[in-house]
């Protein structure tokens, strides 16, 4: 992995740090204002970058607040925890870690343990939970240039990798979405379902995989996204639902899946009784409204009608649950992550739900996102093909896990409910497995774009 002020020969610019090149004589580019939708992974990440390199980000996001819940989400892989380094973020990361992934233990109707999943197959290198992640990267994002740096960068007078005085802290909008998207020649036009139109120069999508911005600028979710098959829902117990988490377990049908525990690290929240987290099979579309709490509610309910085990005292919990996660297991292909000023990054443009490393990819994309465009001189054309260049074969890669994700959580017959479990049983599969996950992890080598941009912003001033 490159930590110098070069470029591996396969980026083809190993000239990037040279001062004769006709882009390092020019000023600041003409246009540095950049809209971001979604502010849960990738948005504060690419804000993050963005403000170090002298742009001008503003985060806009439909729930009033950052969000809560959420699961656990993982990293692994050198490209993953050298984004975290770089960014400055990895020791806060590890220091809300999760812990690691728990293992789960399947169990047949009468809590009798059937086979063992390891804490390796979720937990990957360093866990944290979602809400936790999102609250970092946010905070890291309005930080002072002064008060952090990317990784590896040697303190100055400003921020490596801008314009002396450049740096910008970035915006936040809660509470509005985007209503329409107009793009001219000198940059995008935007209304707001609440707030003043505005005109920015760049429109970024990292409103995941029901993405708005993928909606208004490319078509609608029908051209790009492909349901898999199944459906995910988690919510957490409430206060009084006795020993239902006491252990970390998993009941399957074929075709449904109900799991129950409870995190270590969420140990010490007042009347925290543990999760629920829950795999099904279904080809059509359950509800119409995603964000109806109700309908959530009622479409678990029937998934798991006549289930056995201890699922009816689960399901029942549905009814004092506040905050209800539910969506489809689906995957996004988009044919081209851009269009004129208007980019997708994260799950918009390649989301696969569950087991697709969504997160480690979100936030390599805004690394990397960012890096081109600080590089490219105001040509964002050339920045958005770079940027999908280099990351398209590594997250279509990842993809693939999402693919198989609700098959091998809730398969669809008992036969290959016993075919997993005796996979899980044996340690060469095992081990085969999670070798698979490693190599498509590693599947990536990184350029030092903080280093890069601050030799040709040297090279500039």
């Amino acid at each position: 992995m490159a930590h110098e002020v070069t470029y591996a020969t396969t980026t083809g610019r190993e000239d990037a740090a040279r001062p004769d090149r006709e882009w390092e004589r020019r000023t600041a580019p003409p246009g540095r204002s950049v809209l971001i939708s979604g502010a849960s992974v990738a948005g504060p990440a690419l804000a993050y970058w963005l403000g170090r390199y002298g742009f001008r980000p503003t985060v806009v996001e439909l729930a009033p607040a950052l969000r809560g819940g959420g699961f656990a989400v993982d990293f692994r892989g050198a490209a993953q925890l050298t984004v975290l380094e770089r960014m400055g973020v990895l020791d806060d990361i590890r220091a809300h870690s999760t812990g690691g992934g728990a293992p789960l233990t399947f169990i047949d109707g009468q809590g009798r343990p059937l086979a063992a999943m390891p804490p390796e197959f979720s937990g990957g290198e360093v866990e944290i939970l979602r809400s936790e992640l999102s609250r970092i990267l946010h905070r890291h994002s309005l930080t002072p240039p002064g008060a952090h740096r990317a990784s590896g960068s040697h303190p100055t007078r400003h921020t490596p990798g801008s314009p002396p005085g450049g740096p910008a802290t970035p915006e936040y909008l809660f509470g509005d979405s985007l209503s329409s998207l107009t793009q001219t020649a000198d940059g995008v036009h935007v209304t707001f379902e609440r707030g003043a139109p505005r005109t920015f120069d760049l429109v970024i999508g990292a409103d995941g995989l029901h993405s708005t911005v993928r909606r208004l600028a490319f078509g609608p979710e029908q051209d790009f996204v492909r349901h898999l098959g199944y459906y995910v829902a988690a919510w957490d117990l409430p206060e009084g639902a006795g020993d239902l988490g006491a252990r970390p377990v998993g009941y399957g049908e074929p075709g449904r899946l109900a799991t129950v525990g409870r995190i270590p690290r969420r140990s010490g929240e007042r009347g925290y009784a543990g999760e629920v987290f829950c795999v099904f099979a279904s080809e059509e579309e359950l509800i119409t409204d995603r964000r109806d709490p109700r309908a959530r509610k009622q479409a678990i309910a029937r998934a798991y009608e006549g289930a056995g085990w201890r699922t009816p005292e689960l399901i029942g919990t549905l009814g004092q649950a506040g905050d209800v996660y539910f969506d489809s297991i689906s995957r996004a292909d988009v044919p081209s992550w851009s269009t004129g000023r208007i980019a997708l990054l994260g799950d918009a443009a390649h989301g696969a739900t569950v087991g697709g490393m969504g997160t480690g990819s979100a936030l390599i994309g805004a690394y990397v996102l960012a890096g081109e465009l600080a590089l490219a001189e105001g040509n964002h054309d050339a920045a958005f093909a770079r940027y999908e260049r280099t990351l398209r074969p590594y997250v279509t890669r990842c993809q693939q896990g999402g693919r198989g994700a609700g098959e091998f959580l809730a398969p669809a017959t008992q036969e290959a409910i016993d075919a997993r479990n005796a996979a899980l049983n044996s340690p060469a599969a095992v081990a085969a497995m999670l070798q698979q996950g490693h190599d498509i992890s590693a599947a990536l080598t990184l350029d030092d774009y903080p280093a890069l941009v601050a030799a040709a912003v040297r090279a500039r001033w």
